[in-house]
């Protein structure tokens, strides 16, 4: 998938909505089919299993009942218990990587919004790039591993305890970097990337362990736990953190404020305990056939891959396609936190989104299926720009604190229609990239197709958040300055500029806002390549008929 992590209020859920979710590890073919799922048994999976051998074949019917010879599936069989206590641990483990993820991409630029300028927030958005980027290093995960330990194990443990010791490194030391956040930004982010790393490490292993830690009849369980595990760590590092780090909630409702010290704190224990658990979890001993090829070989299907035309006019309609609504994407609810909405009314409104977001995946998943699964991703390019632009209009004319009922509700509404624009479109690319994978190295080409979809969404941001700040004209203007003597200062854009205007007793008067040049110029340029590219593209690709999609090894 490519939900995996926005748009308008629901920048940071619908990010993590674009970030793949399937598994990213070098398959063998008979598990590569079985984590497609029963489910989506059609045409085109009946077309590739021609190309799969005998052997092959009957393994992959080991989770299908045949009956009457007509090639229908029966009721499955009840989940027996060790796979349920199997689905249990993986909801956990996708859960813990989660975590990170909600405070790199979700809650931590909020919080640190009010003490680092636009430029700062691009430099600290770096921390999020190594879970799109993970292809890179997961064959070594996938093929390097202590058997003594387990193939699985020999990564995850590791992983599990360098994640909590810098959960635990992080919260011994936040007050200091957050008191200064501005001399720390470096610091900050070395250590959320280096978090988010080893958690997209984990993820590698994780997804590999699910094959074998479910029973084959009930693998289609996998991508279950992994959605509501991640989209759980997710969103208690986002949403629920961000309301219980209130003050106002906090004195609202009676309750103690939740720092982020004592939440690092408490998921650094239980990622201690979960590693314990696990020292006492037997993994099953995977056969030699299917412990995967040689590092050698998946990185030279990988560049075989990169060298066929369909993919490289595919990687660029991807990789560009998404200018359109990045600006809205990485500064909008930045800018509308700017203007005055409150960070937990924020993090409800993420919320309230969070179920249609569900809701919206189940309902167009039909409509993504057939002979054209793009046609919903290329049809909904339109609205979504449109609503990028409604945005940048809400930012303009954003009403003077407090935020009203009625227009909060207004900001919901637009939210919930914005991030489903967003998931029809991560619906639509999905099935075009299962549809296109060849089922013989399908693990390694679904992982390099979401790559292509994840750094489209990622590699923008940078190049936004630092844009505002260039692009952005502010002076100080001083009121009274019966004392003032000299130049009234002509930088205001940046925090010590801003802090230099406070002590002179002046306000900063901006006479340019860089995000509406910015968010205009990745409009207008994601309407010219929509139209000139992304449109003939992509239906000349989902029209090649499949076997031009196959790689010759």
């Amino acid at each position: 998938m490519d939900p995996v992590l926005g748009d308008s209020l629901s920048v940071s859920s619908t990010s993590f909505q674009n970030i793949a979710l399937s598994p990213r590890t070098p398959r063998s073919t008979v598990y590569r089919k079985f984590e497609a799922g029963l489910e989506g048994l059609g045409e085109e999976d009946e077309d590739e299993l021609t190309l799969l051998d005998d052997d092959e074949r009957r393994q992959y019917a080991r989770g299908l009942d045949m009956e009457d010879g007509f090639g229908t599936i029966n009721h499955r069989q009840p989940v027996s218990g060790e796979d349920k206590r199997a689905m249990a641990l993986l909801c956990i483990l996708y859960l813990i990587q989660g975590i990170p993820l909600g405070l790199a991409l979700g809650s931590m630029p909020f919080i640190l919004q009010n003490q680092l300028s636009y430029s700062q927030l691009a430099t600290f958005a770096l921390s999020g790039y190594p879970y799109s980027l993970k292809l890179l290093w997961s064959p070594i995960v996938d093929s390097v591993f202590f058997s003594s330990v387990g193939r699985r194990k020999s990564w995850i443990i590791p992983m599990q305890l360098i994640i909590g010791t810098l959960m635990l490194y992080i919260s011994l030391n936040i007050q200091r970097l957050m008191d200064d956040p501005s001399h720390h930004v470096t610091h900050l982010t070395n250590v959320f990337t280096a978090l988010v790393f080893f958690s997209a490490t984990q993820d590698i292993a994780v997804d590999g362990w699910a094959l074998t830690l479910l029973s084959p009849e009930n693998l289609s369980y996998a991508s279950t736990c992994q959605t509501i595990g991640l989209n759980s760590g997710y969103f208690t590092s986002y949403t629920v953190f961000l309301a219980l780090n209130s003050e106002a909630i906090a004195s609202r409702w009676g309750v103690p404020r939740l720092t982020l010290a004592a939440y690092l704190k408490f998921w650094c224990l239980v990622s201690y305990s979960v590693s314990v658990w696990l020292l006492f979890k037997k993994e099953r001993k995977e056969p030699v056939s299917d412990s995967g090829i040689s590092i050698k070989e998946v990185y030279k299907q990988i560049w075989t891959i990169c060298k066929m035309r369909h993919i490289q006019a595919l990687m660029i309609m991807f990789v560009f396609g998404k200018i359109g609504f990045a600006a809205n994407d990485a500064a909008t609810s930045l800018k509308m936190v700017e203007k005055g909405l409150l960070r937990e009314d924020l993090a409800i409104a993420v919320l309230i989104n969070f179920p249609f977001q569900i809701l919206a995946g189940w309902l167009v998943g039909a409509w993504s299926r057939g002979e054209y699964p793009l046609r919903p991703w290329l049809y909904t390019f339109w609205p979504r720009i449109g609503f990028a632009f409604t945005a940048m209009l809400i930012v303009y004319w954003f009403p003077s604190p407090p935020v009203s009922a009625g227009f909060f509700v207004f900001l919901v509404v637009h939210t919930v229609l914005t991030s489903f624009t967003s998931t029809i479109q991560f619906v639509g690319s999905s099935a075009f990239f299962t549809r296109i994978s060849d089922p013989v190295i399908g693990g390694t080409y679904m992982t390099l197709l979401n790559t292509f979809s994840n750094i489209g969404t990622m590699w923008p941001k940078w190049f936004v958040l630092k844009s505002v700040d260039l692009f952005t004209v502010a002076t100080c203007q001083i009121t009274d300055d019966a004392d003032y003597f000299g130049e009234i200062a002509t930088e205001c854009v940046s925090k010590a500029g801003k802090a230099l205007c406070a002590e002179m007793g002046g306000h900063c008067l901006v006479t340019r806002d860089g995000y509406y040049l910015v968010s205009t110029f990745c409009m207008v340029f994601g309407v010219v390549f929509l139209v000139f590219y992304t449109i003939p593209t992509a239906w000349r690709l989902q029209s090649l008929p499949t076997n031009s999609w196959r790689v010759k090894l």
